[in-house]
This record gives C-alpha cells, sequence and structure tokens, in this order.
C-alpha cells in the first residue's frame, strides 16, 4: 500500500446519496440515478479518493408509462433514490425505493458485474439502509420518524412478528427532519447515522446514534456541522467505511449549484461513545491498495466506432438515457462513427422528448461539442446539444419552413436563430467556479445566443448533463445524426 493525497470534494460531478462498503481491496460506491438509465451505479476505488465506473445494477426498472416519457408523463426528481450496497456471505445486495412507483426494489449477486437478481420488497422503505445481523436482516427507513423493520430471509418482506419499531424522531424538523438512514453493526454497538438541516437555515447536518441492541434506545445528536469553506450549507449524508488498516473514513456529500451534489471524505475516529469527525478539509489523504491503477473517467468523449468497453444498451459507460429509451428508434454506424436517433412523438417541451443520451458535467470547468447531421428532420424538428437540468437550454439545428437554422434556446424559448446548413457543428463551455453555473454555446465555431445561468432546481434534483437529443414539434419520425463527441474538461 501507498500512501495517496487528494482533494476534497473528491469528485466534481453529480454522485449523490453514496453509500460506500470495502470488500477485500476495493471500495465499492452506490449512488442515487434517479431517472437515468441504466441506473443502480456502482463506482469503483482503491483509495476512496479516486473513483472508476464499476457497473450498472439495472437496464430498466418497471418500464411504466412515466418511466418511457409516455405523453407528458415523466419521473423526473423520481426513480431511483438512495440506495443501500452491502456485501454478505459472499454476495452483494443493493436496494432502494423509487418515488413515482412507491416500491422498494432489490438485487442480489455474487458477482459486483452481475448479473443481478431482483425482487421487490414488500412495502415502501424510504432511504433505507440494509443491516445483516447475524441469522437476520433488518431495514432502517423514514424521514422525520425513522423505523426499523425486521424482513423475511428471502427479503421479499416484513417478517410477520418480527421487529418493527421507531427509533429516532427528529426533534425539530422545520426544514429537513431525518433521513438518509445509515446503520452498521461494529464490535457489538449498532450506529445509526442520518441527515438532517439546522432548523432556522438550509445546513447540512450529520447526526449519529448508537445503541447496545436494536431492541434498546438508540442515544446520540448532532456531530458534524461544517462546511469547505468554500460553500456555506454543509456537508452530510452518507455513512462510514473501514480500511484495511482498520482506520476510517465517512463519505457524505455537499450541494455545489448546478454541477450537482458532490461527494466529499473526511476520517473518523471511533471512541467510546461512538465515532468522532474531523473537521471536513480541502486536502485528503489515505493508503492505496493498488496505487498502480490508472482509473478511467466518469464522463469523456466518444467517437461512436467499435469500442470493447461497452456500458447497457450498446453505449459506453460514460452515457446513461434521459428515461428508458426505445431502441427501436436508435441505430449505430459503428464503421462511420455515428448514432442516429428517430422521435416517435411530436412535443412543444423539449424535456418530454425520448432517447436522449446524456452524460455528467464536470467541475471546475468543462466543455461538449458534437457534429449534427439534420438532413432527416422534419418541418419544426430541433436536434442539439443541451444543458439538461431543470433549468435547461441548448444549442441546435432547427427546420423551419424547409430551410435550416441554428438556434440558441432556453426552457423551450428561442434566443437566437441564425440560417445554417444541414450538418452543424455544435458546443457548450461550461464554468462552475466560484457559482458561476454559466454556460455559453457555439454554433460552427461563433458564439449564439447570450451566456446562460444553469441552476440546480428540485424539479430534475439532478446536476446538469450535456444531453445529445432530436425533438419533433409537429409530427413524429425526423431523425439526426451525432458523431465526433469531443468532452474536455479544465
Amino acid at each position: 500500500m501507498a500512501l495517496i493525497t487528494g482533494t476534497n470534494p473528491i469528485l466534481m460531478a453529480d454522485v449523490p446519496d453514496p453509500d460506500v462498503i470495502r470488500v477485500d481491496d476495493t471500495y465499492y460506491m452506490i449512488n442515487t440515478t434517479m431517472h437515468f438509465m441504466p441506473g443502480g451505479e456502482i463506482l469503483r476505488s482503491y483509495d476512496l479518493i479516486n473513483w472508476e465506473h464499476e457497473t450498472y445494477v439495472f437496464d430498466t426498472i418497471d418500464g411504466t408509462p412515466a418511466q418511457r416519457l409516455e405523453g407528458d408523463l415523466n419521473i423526473y426528481g423520481k426513480g431511483m433514490w438512495a440506495g443501500t450496497i452491502r456485501h454478505h456471505d459472499g454476495v452483494f445486495y443493493v436496494a432502494f425505493s423509487c418515488n413515482d412507483t412507491k416500491k422498494t426494489y432489490l438485487y442480489r449477486s455474487r458477482d459486483i458485474k452481475g448479473p443481478w437478481k431482483r425482487n421487490v420488497i414488500e412495502g415502501f422503505y424510504y432511504d433505507l439502509s440494509l443491516l445483516f445481523d447475524e441469522d437476520k436482516v433488518y431495514v432502517v427507513h423514514g424521514n422525520t420518524e425513522v423505523y426499523i423493520t425486521e424482513l423475511r430471509k428471502d427479503l421479499t418482506g416484513p417478517l410477520e412478528g418480527g421487529l418493527s419499531r421507531l427509533i429516532v424522531k427528529d426533534p425539530s424538523p422545520k426544514i429537513l427532519g431525518y433521513e438518509g438512514s445509515h446503520l452498521y453493526k461494529i464490535d457489538g454497538r449498532y450506529y445509526l447515522f442520518l441527515i438532517h438541516s439546522l432548523p432556522d437555515r438550509w445546513m447540512r447536518t450529520e447526526a449519529l446514534y448508537v445503541s447496545d441492541s436494536l431492541e434498546g434506545e438508540f442515544k446520540g445528536g448532532d456531530i458534524l456541522c461544517a462546511s469547505l469553506g468554500d460553500r456555506p450549507d454543509g456537508i452530510a449524508q452518507g455513512g462510514i467505511v473501514e480500511g484495511p488498516s482498520g482506520e476510517y473514513h465517512a463519505v457524505l456529500f455537499r450541494d455545489n449549484g448546478a454541477l450537482g451534489r458532490i461527494p466529499v471524505v473526511i476520517p473518523v475516529t471511533k471512541t467510546e461513545e461512538g465515532f468522532s469527525f474531523e473537521s471536513p478539509s480541502k486536502c485528503i489523504e489515505n493508503t492505496s491498495t493498488r496505487p498502480e491503477h490508472v482509473y478511467k473517467p466518469l464522463a469523456g468523449s466518444d467517437d461512436f466506432s467499435k469500442d470493447p468497453d461497452k456500458g447497457s444498451f450498446g453505449f459506453k459507460s460514460i452515457w446513461q438515457f434521459n428515461h428508458e429509451p426505445d431502441l427501436s428508434l436508435i441505430r449505430r454506424d459503428e464503421e462511420k462513427g455515428a448514432v442516429y436517433i428517430r422521435t416517435a412523438k411530436a412535443t412543444d417541451k423539449v424535456t418530454q422528448t425520448g432517447n436522449m443520451l446524456t452524460q455528467r458535467t464536470l467541475g471546475p470547468a468543462c466543455s461538449a461539442e458534437v457534429t449534427v447531421n439534420a438532413s432527416e428532420l422534419k418541418e419544426g424538428d430541433i436536434a442539439g446539444l443541451m444543458l439538461l437540468q431543470g433549468n435547461y437550454s441548448y444549442a441546435g439545428i432547427m427546420v423551419k419552413e424547409g430551410k435550416y437554422f441554428a438556434v440558441m434556446n432556453a426552457k423551450d424559448e428561442t434566443k437566437e436563430e441564425i440560417p445554417a446548413d444541414s450538418v452543424i457543428r455544435l458546443r457548450a463551455e461550461c464554468d462552475f467556479t466560484d457559482g458561476k453555473d454559466g454556460v455559453r454555446y457555439f454554433a460552427n465555431g461563433k458564439a449564439i445566443g447570450e451566456p446562460f445561468h444553469m441552476e440546480f432546481t428540485l424539479e430534475h434534483f439532478t446536476g446538469a448533463r450535456f444531453t445529445l437529443f432530436v425533438t419533433s414539434r409537429e409530427q413524429a419520425g425526423g431523425e439526426a445524426g451525432f458523431s465526433d463527441f469531443v468532452y474536455e474538461r479544465k
């Protein structure tokens, strides 16, 4: 092992609600993937500081009309929330609830890469945490009032006559009550980590409650109410993980404006009373079990040619679709290096368009550009490059009265349009430094429209994403081709 030094936040990317375990020399992190599919993304690390994609747990969830963006339905701000990952008796377990279906899902596999076997757990368990305790299994869950429920051994529902009780209640849930449960049994004691906010202002605060038994009283309170200094609204929600030499760290997250919710690692010391968190620091160090390992980026360029590193749906793992895709409307020409997307419906709101390809933005600044071939678009169609979140904007190429126009659009309001040819090179430059959260668009190398201010809102509940899209306003069936996607991080 070797000492590795890094900088907090460890990932300048939207990786919310982390839950981390270590199996042998490897750390695994599950994170919330909301309405993006494939979902249930698991990241891998050998030092807690550097991370890369390991696998997706599922391609799709239930294939509901809303998950497929049918009509005016969608699952923005819903979908897969706050998963828990555990490893017990040689089996990996991932469980989470969906706020659109109001169901709780559990996946299990002996191999972290799958295949994953799925079952639904009877009941809706909000922000759940799994606990395997000898021959029993429990789930801790809830908001403001946090409960523990004993499950049947097959993990399909609550055990009749099993333990079921309220264990903690937030005394002052004015802004955000206790949620984000992470429960552990360590050296015979039970440790429950939770997040809530200060009652008088938004400030992420981590709490810890401890008990000698699951039937006994959980005692505790706030253990961390602090920031890194550049943003004032706190660091919290997550759990702890033990390293190979017995050291502990907490993996939590903070709000980072339009970039999203990003992870922070904090050293933790075990005490007689529980655990003590160090003050958050920009500099973080830890030992690496594989210091020679070269990590693959969580976002990047793609020429859409043949590539052995495919994720789900035949694309690189850096890509996720916004909602469940219809693969019958997508074709790839790997020899030419292009992907073609055809529309299935007409809509006046671009965020209701299916088959949008997305990937994370990365801080502190990044850019993406792509060539768009609009020759097969229909009247009123638009294809382009979007920064997708609640406060979205895009640059694209539009067909209007049989002619092509480069356009810059903000929340379905056109800001500028310029005559163009049927093939165009689009570029978006993002700046997340010092809370700027700005994006500037370019068409064939020339700025189009005015700089746009991005914003993280609860409407989508996600960080800004580069997105390739084609949408129809008048009639379905238009098709656009995308090629030579180039991603740069600054």
